[in-house]
């Protein structure tokens, strides 16, 4: 597993997103984004973080800074979530698997006694010149969004 810290240089990605776009590192090169993991979309948890950072859009925009949810959920689900919830963030697939493991977040978990790989509920903000400035691993969604928002505001 790879352990993405603070000051490391972010690993790179291309994603297909819902509506039918592409979000990459390099066309988000010279600017910060926020890049945010959830396990699975329409999801109590996950529906309650994405609606968080969505209601919190214009002012990540005003701080300058782009906000990307990924999970492993396919476009045709991530374009359903999106619409359903009238989500405002970017909603990135990692169908093809690559970026979950080069950002450390597919993890070993636990339910019920039973272990299972899964996505590590994470967030990452990244800085224009491609450094992780900021890291929250097994993330509480209640309050995460304004606190990174906080902490894009400080770049």
């Amino acid at each position: 597993m790879t352990d993405i810290t603070e000051g490391s240089k972010a690993p790179a990605f291309d994603m297909a997103t819902a509506d039918g776009g592409r979000v990459s590192s390099e066309g988000l090169a010279g600017k910060p984004y926020v890049l945010y993991f959830y396990p699975k979309a329409d999801t109590p948890g996950c529906t309650n973080e994405a609606r968080d950072f969505s209601e919190q859009i214009d002012a990540f925009a005003a701080a300058g800074a782009t906000v990307i949810g990924v999970s492993r959920d396919p476009v045709k689900k991530l374009d359903r979530f999106k619409a359903k919830y009238d989500l405002k963030v970017i909603l990135a697939s990692d169908e093809p698997e690559g970026v979950t493991e080069a950002w450390g977040v597919w993890v070993e978990k636990k339910l019920y006694g039973r272990e299972y790989m899964g996505i590590e509920r994470a967030t990452f903000l990244i800085d224009g010149t491609g450094a992780v400035r900021r890291v929250w691993r097994k993330v509480s969604v209640k309050g995460h969004a304004a606190e990174v928002l906080t902490a894009v505001q400080s770049l």
